[in-house]
């Protein structure tokens, strides 16, 4: 999630007051895309700041 701080706050959905759900990998097996810990944000709207997958899924 620290890794998406500096671009929040220019984020579109975050500065008009949308609420938005955050995402974070909390845990894994085998290889994957995103480590632990990394955290992607989704708006109402269906924005979306970051990524889990590398792009293949969201």
């Amino acid at each position: 999630m620290l890794d998406l701080m500096p671009s929040l706050k220019e984020w579109q959905p975050a500065s008009t007051g949308q609420r938005c759900a955050v995402a974070t990998v909390v845990g894994a097996n085998g290889s994957v895309p995103r480590p632990v810990g990394t955290s992607m944000l989704v708006s109402e709207s269906g924005e979306v700041l970051g990524s889990l997958s590398g792009g293949c899924v969201e």
